[in-house]
């Protein structure tokens, strides 16, 4: 498909650190390009409407999230407009060049995996006639309106790039259990790919003043506006993407050396994916600090002991001790410290 190829390359190129001016065009022209994939998509088949399809949890109901066994074309559909509806709150987002580089890299894997693109294709012949503009709004929204709608698109760009990760590395396990190392090799780039733009997407969500967060999004997350509190633990995507990453792990237990002295690329390509699985964890707890302070998340119970930074520290500490012995630059002394604790 020639408006995935045409896509692809858009996001490949895009100017994620140029002037402020040259910025906007490109997200701009990216939004477009990624518009005229949506309504090449739509013409095979009508996206299916999420709404009419029930939620099966609290957080999928507020993040306008649903589970549903979808065609390729669907699945496709559905991916490419997650990808324009980012891209178009991305041309007015306060991202970081670094950020948006590693978001707009997680969007064109997307695209090639979910449409089946091949990289550096050429796009058959002129562009689409039936490109779909960067919306405008006939009232222009209220800025409190944008931060509200940023927080629910970035969650969505998070969620796709969860289970796009979480297939990629189902992918290099299955690979790897039956000695096809170099197509593993491929699915671990890619699975990378995606869990760098894990925070990238949640610092996108998060492009907004964090008292607007705490006044006006926040509470809508918890009782009484909500049954009960919303929590990461709720995400079935991420779910589903930590059990992908035990079984490649089931698979490829080995120490970083022994791995090497086997295979090389394959130390370093789970390596790559193992610092990216760290990293996530890393920004997830500064992210919070920035949005939250010292406050307890809400599914923490009032007198429980920690916070939500706190909380999130343990989880990056345990993610960095389980990998410690796994990369080539292993966090031993966060490692030694784990098992000391648990030996006590």
């Amino acid at each position: 498909m020639g408006e995935a190829e045409r896509t692809a390359r858009v996001l490949g190129g895009l100017a994620t650190h140029g002037r402020p001016v040259e910025r906007s065009v490109a997200l701009k022209q990216a939004t477009a390009v990624a518009g005229e994939l949506v309504a090449a998509l739509a013409a095979l088949g009508p996206a299916v409407v999420g709404e009419d399809v029930p939620a099966e949890s609290i957080s999928q109901a507020f993040f306008r999230v649903r589970e549903v066994e979808l065609s390729d074309q669907q699945a496709a559909l559905h991916g490419a407009l997650v990808i324009h509806r980012g891209l178009a709150d991305l041309c007015e987002a306060p991202l970081s060049g670094a950020d948006l580089a590693v978001e707009v890299a997680g969007m064109r894997q997307a695209v090639l995996d979910l449409t089946g693109a091949v990289p550096g294709a050429e796009p058959d012949g002129p562009p689409s006639p039936t490109a779909v503009p960067v919306p405008v709004p006939e009232v222009e929204a209220s800025l409190e309106q944008v931060w509200s709608a940023r927080w629910l698109i970035g969650h969505q760009v998070h969620v796709l790039f969860n289970i796009c990760a979480a297939v990629a590395v189902a992918d290099a396990a299955r690979c790897l259990r039956s000695g096809e190392v170099e197509p593993a090799l491929e699915r671990l780039a890619d699975a990378t790919v995606y869990v760098r733009g894990f925070p990238a997407a949640m610092t996108h969500a998060s492009t907004i003043p964090a008292d607007h967060y705490l006044a006006g999004i926040r509470p809508t997350m918890a009782p009484p506006s909500v049954e009960v509190p919303l929590s990461g633990r709720q995400h079935r995507g991420y779910k589903l993407f930590r059990a992908a990453m035990n079984d490649l792990l089931a698979v490829v237990p080995d120490s970083y050396e022994q791995l090497e002295s086997r295979s090389s690329e394959l130390a370093e390509a789970r390596g790559a994916l193992l610092e990216a699985d760290i990293v996530d964890g890393e920004r997830h707890v500064t992210l919070a600090y920035s949005m939250v302070r010292l406050r307890r998340s809400i599914a923490q119970k009032p007198e429980g002991p920690d916070n939500a930074v706190a909380e999130l520290r343990l989880m990056r500490h345990r993610r960095a001790a389980r990998y410690a012995a796994l990369i080539r630059f292993g966090d031993h002394y966060v490692a030694d410290a784990v098992a000391a604790l648990r030996h006590a």
